[in-house]
């Protein structure tokens, strides 16, 4: 067996490497030989086959012979003896180099193995072998390869150790090197490593899908021979060159599907798309013609089409994806894609190291395959300041290896998402629209707040509005985590910034000009954009028109005064109608019991939170209540915001004039000029001549509060106006000394 599966390496580079080139791998594979002989593996087979068998993996993916013979002696330092430098003078310093960063591997290897005879497994110890490994990778990606090969054909000869050193092994394999060849954009490796570590960490459900498979196989395999004949024929007669096969569903894959179809109740007997073929073609315009031809000839399944060629996934796969009804009706997956990334798709980082050494060092072809790793590079710079060996650990799992959630539509289709993705990134990720539109969420049939982080395997389903409502200015607030994709937050910016920008504009200066009356400050406008990075001041007039910058958030900046001591004037404080509460979404899911308020009386466009009552549901407050600010249970205050409502909200307002007469004539008709409607009004003269007013309205938003203002204000005779807190009242002889309100105005929707 040994001497087969060397002789045919040879023969393989032979055919593909120089005779110079092919004469490195033989004197390699001649001294691993002696170096490994009278060693044995645990199965009984001589060891040379090991390293054989890994370095012949590598030359079926045509890689240089300087990492082949490195395959071939990966493991002479570790387990015969053999320095370093030895190989260096032998071989040249790039072989040395590689089977150093292999063996170092290996040695960690040996430490992280919970069953290793070594030593125990110590903490940290797996954290720093997965940071040598992404180093070794940064430094030179043919480490890793090596790496990978040798897990491969360790895991193919798992059987042979036992039992909890075959799931130790299989349980990292799957955690770490199938999740990092799939990074790397190696599918084909990383199909066969699920698989094979599936089948020792459940051997129950793995031999209940193969038996599936099996039963099926021949009514599978008959399927798909019908319907490759049928696409050779259609495809030649529209004039295109293709490659029609059947693509087998991998047991792995099955398995994770299986468990997203138990979340909805089905059996895995229900599984219905274990058909699918795969079209290669020449060139890109092939691929998009033969995908016409595939439309034409069957109906396609709406949603179920992805375009990976115009836009790569981040692992460098290209291809087009489609599901179509074919014969009978039945459900049927196709893939589209050229030979060359076909083999990019199923050896990924190997087949473009191959791409960059053949365009040669310095090429535009060679910088255009350190580009596709840049992203490695940055991941490490992020992960050099995590100094704890659990944070890093979790760090890498995150963001490199398990960095993306595989989710599925009601419809079964498959979506791959940021891990830690939340609904609105999904709904986002299908239709710009969808997003703009949602207004909830069911995960895995259950209705769940559009914060929840999704999982792998959940069947997500977004609830729209049947208008279009535009999404909530909360989604952006990063703290509050509904968005974690840019995409999502793109969109959603995108949809503020043509929302009437002149609209905004205006009202946002209208607001800025009360604010900085009210507070008789000295600031210009241009100031106050500047203490927020905005040199034009229509950006910050629209910001603040849009509620993208809140006037609270001015406020903050321009006044630190003190709350005002309580007055003389309507010493018993009058109880305010109960504001209605339709419009508001809690946790961004509307349609929850809510009130408001008595205390605070928010008013759409107050920035506002809830607190979760005992019996009453959420009540809502603005942001700045006193009551919010002391309350002690902080956990019982949940995100809110504004939805879209007719409703009218009760404002309380304090206005200061020089008496005359008809000065509340004047001031009533410009409120019901904007159709305020005057609940009730209170006034107290000084004896210097200036009037106190205390009055209740109902708006129906920030926007028709404002324009009351501006109408008010330009009553003749009017000094100021402002808005009360409930039991704030004017200072006591305030109107006599012409001094401003205290009431913070509040922020915009």
């Amino acid at each position: 067996m040994t001497v087969q599966v060397a002789q045919a390496l040879l023969e393989k580079v032979r055919k593909s490497l120089p005779p110079e080139k092919a004469a490195l791998v033989r004197d390699a594979l001649e001294y691993a030989q002696q170096a490994h002989q009278g060693q044995n593996r645990r199965s009984g087979e001589p060891y040379i086959e090991h390293p054989v068998n890994v370095a012949s993996f590598l030359a079926d993916l045509d890689l240089d012979a300087t990492t082949i013979s490195a395959a071939l002696l990966h493991d002479v330092v570790e387990d015969c003896g053999v320095s370093v430098e030895e190989l260096g003078r032998r071989f040249g310093s790039d072989v040395a180099r590689l089977v150093d960063g292999v063996t170092k591997l290996t040695k960690l290897d040996k430490l992280t193995d919970p069953s290793s005879p070594i030593t125990p497994r110590k903490d940290g110890t797996q954290a720093e072998s997965i940071r040598k490994m992404l180093i070794a990778m940064a430094e030179d990606i043919r480490v890793v390869l090596i790496k990978l090969a040798d897990r491969l054909h360790n895991m193919k000869t798992l059987s042979v150790m036992p039992p909890e050193r075959r799931v130790a092994i299989s349980q990292e394999t799957l955690d770490i090197y199938a999740p990092l060849a799939h990074r790397l954009g190696m599918g084909e490796i990383k199909w066969q490593l699920e698989d094979l570590s599936f089948r020792y960490l459940q051997p129950n459900q793995y031999r209940a899908i193969s038996k599936l498979l099996n039963t099926k196989r021949q009514e599978r395999e008959a399927f798909v021979q019908q319907v490759t004949e049928v696409l050779r024929r259609e495809i030649a007669n529209a004039g295109f060159q293709a490659e029609v096969y059947g693509r087998p569903k991998h047991i792995y894959s099955i398995y994770r599907k299986a468990q997203a179809y138990a979340a909805q109740g089905k059996e895995i007997s229900d599984i219905y798309d274990l058909f699918a073929v795969r079209i290669l073609v020449p060139s890109i315009q092939d691929c998009y013609g033969v995908l016409g031809v595939v439309h034409s000839l069957w109906r396609p399944v709406p949603g179920q089409f992805d375009d990976y060629i115009a836009s790569p996934k981040e692992n460098m796969y290209q291809s087009l994806h489609t599901s179509v009804r074919a014969i009978n009706g039945v459900p049927l997956e196709v893939q589209v894609r050229t030979y060359q990334m076909h083999v990019f798709a199923e050896y990924g980082v190997a087949a473009h190291w191959r791409y960059k050494e053949g365009a040669g060092a310095g090429t535009s072809k060679a910088l255009k395959f350190e580009e596709k790793m840049t992203w490695l590079r940055q991941l490490l710079e992020w992960q050099r300041d995590l100094s704890g060996a659990e944070e890093f650990l979790e760090s890498v799992k995150t963001d490199i290896f398990n960095d993306q959630v595989f989710v599925y539509t009601p419809k079964n289709d498959i979506k791959e998402l940021p891990a830690g993705s939340t609904p609105i990134d999904f709904a986002y990720h299908i239709h710009t629209e969808l997003g703009h539109r949602c207004i909830g969420a069911k995960v895995n049939g259950k209705l769940v707040s559009l914060d929840t982080q999704l999982k792998s395997g959940d069947t997500v389903e977004i609830l729209t509005s049947k208008v279009a409502r535009g999404p909530s200015l909360d989604w952006l607030n990063p703290h509050l985590g509904f968005v974690r994709t840019a995409t999502a937050r793109q969109s959603i910016r995108g949809w503020f910034r043509r929302q009437e920008r002149a609209s905004n504009i205006l009202r946002g200066r209208e607001l800025l000009k009360k604010e900085t009356r009210r507070f008789s400050v000295a600031f210009e406008d241009a100031e106050i954009a500047k203490m927020f990075g905005m040199d034009a001041l229509d950006d910050f007039y629209a910001a603040l028109g849009s509620g993208l910058l809140s006037i609270t958030q001015v406020s903050a900046r321009l006044s630190s005064k003190p709350e005002a001591p309580p007055s003389v004037l309507d010493t018993q404080p009058e109880t305010l109608p109960e504001a209605p509460s339709a419009g508001i979404t809690v946790l961004g899911v509307g349609d929850l019991l809510t009130r408001m308020a008595q205390c605070c009386h928010p008013l759409p466009g107050d920035e506002i939170v809830g607190f979760i009552t005992r019996l009453r549901g959420v009540t809502v407050h603005r942001k700045d209540c006193s009551n919010v600010r002391n309350v002690s249970d902080r956990d019982r205050l949940v995100p809110v915001s504004w939805g879209s409502t007719k409703d009218l909200f009760p404002v309380r307002l304090r206005i200061e004039a020089w008496d005359r007469v008809g000065l509340l004539h004047d001031i009533t008709g410009a409120m019901s000029g904007e159709g305020a409607n005057i609940l009730n009004a209170t006034t107290e003269v000084s004896a210097d001549g200036t009037v106190s007013i205390l009055c209740t309205i109902q708006v129906s938003s920030m926007a028709q509060l404002s324009r009351v203002f501006s109408h008010v204000e330009s009553v003749r005779a009017v000094r100021s106006i402002v808005r009360l807190n409930h039991g704030e009242e004017p200072l006591q002889g305030a109107a006599a000394k012409g001094k401003p309100a205290s009431q913070t105005r509040p922020a915009t929707a």
